[in-house]
């Protein structure tokens, strides 16, 4: 038993080490949609930290509420108690405004021939975005203690918490800290 441990001891604890952040701290996942576009890719993969304390405009993963099976990434806009409106698309929390930067690309894409170019892959969302009078639509919520409100950054396609409601903290995976494929876009959130 000495000579197996002193021979593969130190490579067992590499790998327990190994095992122990990637289950508890640490998990690769993968984009899957277009519903944070530009910001985020379909096929691009990630690293979300499970441990991270979530804060306004964090993207994290969370399970759907409507689907617990469908993990989905998305960027934390509400906190428990907060009132978000939108009305033309000017965000405000709690009475504050709120600039989205991370919007201004498909904002003046939407702007300059309502997204039809960018979503030349999909005619749905060409009908969708031609039908649109705004790039993200008004809506008024005050979100429950525990929950979260959550939207993709392609807001006119995205599936969200508009459509399956607040998150709560147990639903929510963690919080997206880099972005590792493709090698090229490598980059820390």
């Amino acid at each position: 038993m000495k000579k197996f441990l002193s021979d593969w001891g130190l490579f067992i604890v590499i790998i327990l080490a190994f095992l122990v952040v990637r289950i508890f701290v640490f998990t690769p996942v993968q984009v899957s949609g277009h519903s944070m576009d530009p910001t985020l890719a379909d096929g691009q993969r990630l690293i979300v930290n499970k441990l991270a304390k979530i804060e306004r405009f964090d993207i994290i993963t969370t399970k759907e509420p409507d689907d617990e099976s469908t993990t989905a990434v998305k960027r934390v806009i509400g906190l428990p108690g907060d009132t978000v409106k939108m009305s033309g698309d000017v965000l405000t929390i709690n009475g504050k405004t709120y600039k989205e930067a991370y919007l201004n690309e498909f904002k003046k894409a939407f702007a300059d021939d309502k997204l039809q170019s960018e979503y030349s892959y999909s005619t749905l969302f060409q009908e969708r975005a031609e039908a649109a009078t705004s790039f993200t639509s008004d809506f008024e919520v005050t979100v429950p203690a525990g929950s979260y409100f959550v939207l993709g950054d392609n807001r006119l396609v995205s599936k969200d918490s508009r459509i399956f409601g607040f998150v709560t903290k147990d639903d929510i995976q963690g919080e997206v800290l880099l972005r590792y494929w493709p090698l090229k876009q490598l980059s820390v959130f």
